[in-house]
């Protein structure tokens, strides 16, 4: 079962449980997969790696509209928002860990032939395509530009 329908059948099982925020979280995840389904262009079908790129996306909007909230003390709507990127994360594949991590980056930078900083954005392009939904992108970055700079 792909990404997609896992989401459409947990929306009748959180219906059923009248889970509230679960039901919200996983409509607004649907209409996000419908909408990169139906996009100008596409062919009408959803990978699982570019339903991973929405959910990343997802989680990360709502962790800043919460921090935007708890800064107005609003903290009744940036719980409503970290609950909601808790159901999403549920979908997400487990993070590698960090020591994995750096080998596969250690690998990628053998590869491409990479000497130092200069050469981040040649290693970035072929880490972030290799490690979607594997790693926050923020992390990988951090770790090349530490391993580069050694």
């Amino acid at each position: 079962m792909n990404l997609f329908e896992q989401v459409s059948e947990d929306i009748k099982a959180a219906m059923l449980a009248k889970d509230k925020v679960r039901l919200q979280a996983l409509r607004g995840t649907k209409k996000e997969f419908l909408e990169a389904k139906t996009a100008k262009g596409g062919d009408g079908t959803l990978t699982d790696e570019t339903a991973i790129g929405i959910l990343q996306k997802m989680i990360k909007q709502r962790k800043e509209s919460a921090a935007i909230y708890a800064a107005r003390n609003r903290d009744e709507l940036a719980a409503n928002e970290l609950a909601e990127v808790a159901v999403i994360e549920g979908y997400l594949p487990k993070p590698l860990p960090v020591e994995e991590l750096e080998g596969v980056i250690r690998d990628l930078i053998t590869q491409t032939g990479a000497q130092g900083p200069k050469d981040m954005g040649k290693v970035m392009g072929v880490a972030s395509k290799t490690l979607v939904g594997k790693a926050d992108g923020k992390l990988i970055s951090d770790v090349v530009k530490r391993l580069l700079l050694d």
